[in-house]
């Protein structure tokens, strides 16, 4: 089974061949209606021209800022979990000397688990098994802590520790749903029948001169590839050039904390 950035790099380049092969149908449309039409005939078609340009470049802005939001997201979403995960760990103080070793022991390789997790990506299949062992630490934790609690020297020491672990706990939802979240391909294929379309036009208008201007047509469907294939990166930032892994830096710092 194909990888989802070889995909993607499939996608980009079928796009960019389908632009060039499009340009060069438009022109050839554009001169034979121009051998067999009078001059004026094209009157009136940059309304047309115009308005889908103007939606491919709608389109590209919606994803584009669509994506970018969904990459900040993402990485406030890591601190976020390195805060609770933090904050969680420092509160097993309150517990009984005797259960802190375990609980101590649990939460490193829970850090251990939840870094192996993005670590893995875009081996989608390896990612999912190490979810699976990192909610079954998870559930190791919160037993302890529960059994724990009673013995410990503060009444207040179950309302501060399983608070901290609720939200250390939940915050694996969100980043799991937030890795999930992107535009659905209608979207995707959208913007590439718009670009293809575009192609198609540019080249009509390209007619007006006899010789071909490569540096226009190489251009034109270069710069528009790349916009696109810059917004997939974007949405999918552990597979391609744009990496958001940097950020996982939090995340390891808290664990050294942890030897």
């Amino acid at each position: 089974m194909m990888s989802l950035f070889t995909i993607i790099l499939l996608f980009i380049t079928g796009l960019f061949a389908g632009m060039l092969i499009l340009l060069e149908v438009g022109r050839r449309l554009g001169l034979r209606h121009r051998e067999k039409m009078p001059a004026d005939a094209g009157e009136g078609l940059g309304a047309v021209d115009g308005a889908l340009f103007a939606l491919l470049g709608l389109l590209i802005a919606f994803t584009f800022s669509g994506a970018a939001e969904r990459f900040e997201a993402r990485r406030h979403l890591i601190v976020e979990e390195a805060n609770a995960i933090g904050t969680a760990y420092l509160r097993i103080d309150l517990l009984p000397a005797a259960a802190q070793p375990a609980m101590r022991d649990g939460f490193r390789r829970y850090v251990d688990s939840r870094l192996a997790i993005y670590r893995a990506l875009p081996d989608l299949a390896a990612a999912k098994a190490e979810l699976a062992r990192s909610a079954a630490v998870q559930r190791e934790i919160w037993s302890a802590a529960v059994a724990a609690c009673p013995g410990a020297s503060s009444p207040q020491a179950c309302v501060l520790l399983l608070p901290a672990l609720n939200s250390m706990i939940d915050i694996t939802t969100t980043r799991t749903v937030a890795g999930y979240t992107h535009p659905p391909a209608l979207i995707f294929a959208m913007l590439a029948v718009l670009a293809l379309a575009c192609s198609l036009l540019a080249g009509y208008g390209m007619a007006g001169s006899e010789a071909r201007s490569w540096i226009h047509i190489l251009a034109f469907a270069a710069v528009l590839t790349i916009t696109v294939y810059v917004i997939l990166d974007y949405e999918f930032p552990r597979m391609g050039l744009i990496r958001i892994n940097p950020v996982d830096q939090v995340l390891m710092d808290v664990r050294a904390q942890m030897e």
